[in-house]
């Protein structure tokens, strides 16, 4: 795996940080023979209570973090997201909203403000956060930006019952631990990590009975083998976590907004080394063994699984297509029309937002969003543009 060159160095105190998880992560592995999968890596590397990554308190999202999610890019996300939600909302009567991992709060304070304008607050706005720094953060800015609304958010530890509403959870997916995997002639390897002088390394065993029939399920049905030294990355958590959100829903629909592909492309032979992608201070890389506990690990997310996961769950698809179409079928355009013709910079500064959330070479193709429904049929505008479906 290559490894940027140009990262900026840690700091003092990241880097006592860093240590202290890395010591974590060296005791599990010590206790489990000298192996753990890549999926308890990433486990613990993001998770870990008061050591990883979402669960410390360092700055994550915006510009003086390591990424920018397209909540903090424009607020245009969330009016687009807004508009879908009233859409739903006026479905199903009285309802709630959930988001899932709220990152910086920018989304909920934003997507308030727009339903609060327009006289359409859910019920409720409930947060499910596992971070309590970010629960806190987000709290803070939801407080400053739409004061009028805290009365209605409220944070959960866990699933709710008998939800009715709108889910939304805008790169929660790709944070989800994943297993790594290689082909090695006739038979599947699991590729993990263990402890070699002195610091983390990576290293191969056979695939358990789990792993390895979940690799051939998705070589049956690509109909085509994987070539010798293909590694790439598989969630088994998937099927769990959906159901577990099918089972919280009684009626609604849920979005999920990340960047990812169907099954067909995700495990193309071009990509033949995976789809890991780590992030710190805006620079981006693929050793997530390195600066472990302050920078953000992902895999790109296999929508097909997603897609079956929720068929098998009870849920329905909905719709799936590409952000760009999301936001262009929520009205994207007319945000911008509407301003007033002669506020050029207003204009401009808009323009070249939408521009970064939809054009190709940015985020409009790289991300996609998938809507999941239970007891709901009604069409929706986010789908309307064009809908993927047929390619899952």
């Amino acid at each position: 795996m290559s490894v940027s060159t140009s990262l900026p160095p840690l700091t003092p105190e990241q880097a006592e940080h860093s240590a202290r998880l890395v010591e974590r992560i060296r005791q599990e592995i010590d206790a489990h023979d000298g192996w753990i999968s890549f999926e308890r890596f990433m486990e613990l590397a993001l998770y870990e209570p008061g050591l990883g990554y979402y669960s410390a308190g360092a700055t994550k999202f915006g510009e003086a973090g390591d990424f920018i999610t397209a909540p903090e890019i424009s607020p245009l996300f969330s009016r687009c997201l807004a508009n879908q939600c009233i859409e739903v909302l006026e479905q199903l009567g009285p309802a709630d909203i959930l988001e899932i991992g709220a990152g910086s709060g920018a989304m909920a304070a934003d997507i308030l403000q727009a339903l609060q304008a327009q006289n359409r607050l859910p019920r409720q706005y409930l947060i499910l956060e596992v971070s309590a720094d970010l629960r806190e953060r987000q709290r803070e800015r939801i407080a400053q930006f739409v004061p009028d609304a805290c009365g209605r958010v409220h944070w959960l530890d866990a699933w709710p019952q008998d939800f009715r509403g709108v889910v939304l959870a805008n790169e929660v997916l790709d944070a989800l631990p994943v297993h790594r995997f290689r082909i090695r002639k006739d038979h599947v390897n699991a590729i993990g990590v263990t402890w070699q002088l002195g610091g983390l390394d990576w290293s191969e065993v056979r695939a358990d009975e789990t792993l390895e029939r979940a690799v051939r399920a998705i070589e049956h049905q690509l109909e085509a083998p994987f070539p010798d030294g293909y590694s790439s990355e598989v969630n088994l958590r998937l099927h769990d976590w959906i159901a577990s959100l099918a089972n919280a829903i009684e009626q609604g629909v849920a979005f999920f907004i990340d960047y990812g592909l169907p099954r067909a492309q995700y495990y193309r032979a071009e990509r033949r080394d995976g789809t890991l992608l780590c992030h710190y201070r805006h620079r981006f890389h693929d050793n997530p063994l390195i600066n472990v506990g302050v920078q953000d690990i992902g895999a790109w997310v296999d929508f097909t699984a997603v897609a079956e996961a929720a068929v098998a769950a009870g849920l329905s698809v909905i719709g799936f297509t590409t952000q760009a179409h999301f936001l262009i079928g929520n009205g994207i355009e007319q945000f911008i029309a509407a301003l007033p013709e002669n506020d050029l910079t207003a204009r401009m500064q808009l323009a070249r937002q939408a521009m970064l959330l939809t054009l190709p070479g940015e985020m409009g193709e790289r991300f996609k969003v998938i809507g999941l429904g239970k007891n709901f049929s009604h069409p929706l505008r986010g789908f309307a543009v064009r809908d993927l479906a047929a390619t899952l």
